[in-house]
């Protein structure tokens, strides 16, 4: 015991004896003060510069926009506040379906956009985001920043979608369990068509395509479908009660008429073959028959997919108003306009869509366009 407080003393005093860091700077400095302040600045700035901008790209090879910021998304001002949403519409519980049939796990500014807006337009409604590749169990998210943002909003699901349990149950099932599908050229948007109108059977609800940019709560528009134009009618949006007599034909006329070589056969003209039968028609318009309504184009159609060039286009806020005065969501036609350069901030009409209703995903995609001007300079 001795020899050890004996040690620990001898130390005490070399430590007393020997100058600390701070101390032998400090002595530098005073000897030389101009060269050593020059030194202490430097440092100081690279350090303050190093913090700045590491982490901004974690991967320097990935050419897309959304790698230079974090994946963690602070949600204080992303989410609607009681007061943002006091003055909405009455509560409702049908749920708002969204659905990645592909293995898809890092999704985009637009499917973000879909479902922030579609969570902001439904705050007592359950919005549902399920998607095929997803792990199995419980495992946690792929580490996103739309995931993260999504997170934020307490109505938001995001779920792995099982399809053979989907279709269980349903004329479906056995469609699904035959291999040879897969081999089909539109295959994934087939089944993308399969899964919509089995969720309304099973569900009911609301289903939108993850190119939906939503303006208005839906859940007044019961038992609906919308026009595209050309008297063909589109399933990127669907609401209907569970078990409705009109889904169950859309089931029936999928398996018994089917053919999945054409493009939208299973899809647009499945639903528009099924409601002009269900109407006695022979073309499509604006109407509602033995309570289904065939929706006119400006409610979730406004700018026709032909016209699809003009969602890039400059329009005054009085051109989006009159534009929009019907309007519950805007198509974006992600098929055709997937990869067209959209400058943010603009007046093009898609960049006001964003900014306006999906407020959250518009502020990421205005901080990763500064930090890709930021590294181009």
């Amino acid at each position: 015991m001795t020899a050890i407080l004996g040690e620990q003393a001898l130390a005490g005093e070399r430590m007393l004896r020997t100058p600390s860091c701070p101390l032998k700077l400090t002595r530098v400095v005073l000897s030389h003060k101009p060269f050593a302040l020059f030194i202490l600045i430097f440092v100081f700035v690279s350090f303050a510069y190093h913090k700045l901008y590491w982490g901004i790209g974690e991967d320097p090879k990935s050419s897309v926009p959304t790698y230079g910021l974090s994946a963690e998304i602070s949600c204080a001002h992303y989410v609607p506040s009681p007061l943002d949403i006091a003055g909405g519409p009455s509560p409702s519980t049908g749920n708002v379906f969204f659905v990645e049939t592909s293995e898809q796990t890092a999704p985009s500014y637009l499917f973000s956009c879909s479902v922030e807006s579609a969570a902001r337009t439904h705050p007592a409604s359950r919005v549902v985001v399920l998607m095929k590749g997803l792990a199995k169990g419980n495992a946690s998210l792929p580490k996103h920043w739309a995931f993260s943002l999504l997170s934020c909003f307490p109505n938001v699901e995001i779920r792995r979608l099982d399809l053979q349990e989907l279709f269980s149950g349903t004329p479906l099932a056995q469609w699904f369990l035959q291999p040879q599908r897969q081999q089909e050229p539109y295959f994934l948007h087939v089944l993308s068509d399969a899964c919509r109108i089995v969720l309304m059977w099973k569900f009911g609800g609301i289903y939108l395509d993850t190119d939906f940019i939503v303006l208005k709560n839906l859940q007044n528009l019961t038992n609906a479908l919308g026009i595209q134009g050309d008297s063909v009618l589109n399933g990127a949006f669907l609401s209907f009660e569970a078990k409705h007599k009109f889904i169950e034909l859309c089931m029936q006329d999928f398996v018994e008429d089917y053919n999945g070589w054409v493009w939208g056969y299973q899809g647009p003209e499945l639903l528009t073959r099924v409601f002009k039968k269900w109407c006695s028609l022979s073309t499509i318009m604006s109407m509602s028959c033995k309570g289904v309504s065939a929706l006119a184009r400006e409610v979730v159609y406004p700018v026709p997919w032909q016209d699809w060039k003009k969602l890039f286009e400059a329009v005054s806020a009085l051109e989006l108003q009159k534009l929009l005065k019907n309007t519950y969501a805007v198509h974006i036609w992600n098929k055709l306009s997937y990869g067209t350069k959209l400058e943010i901030p603009s007046q093009a009409l898609l960049a006001q869509l964003y900014s306006q209703f999906c407020p959250a995903t518009y502020a990421k995609m205005k901080q990763d366009s500064e930090e890709l001007s930021r590294r181009a300079v």
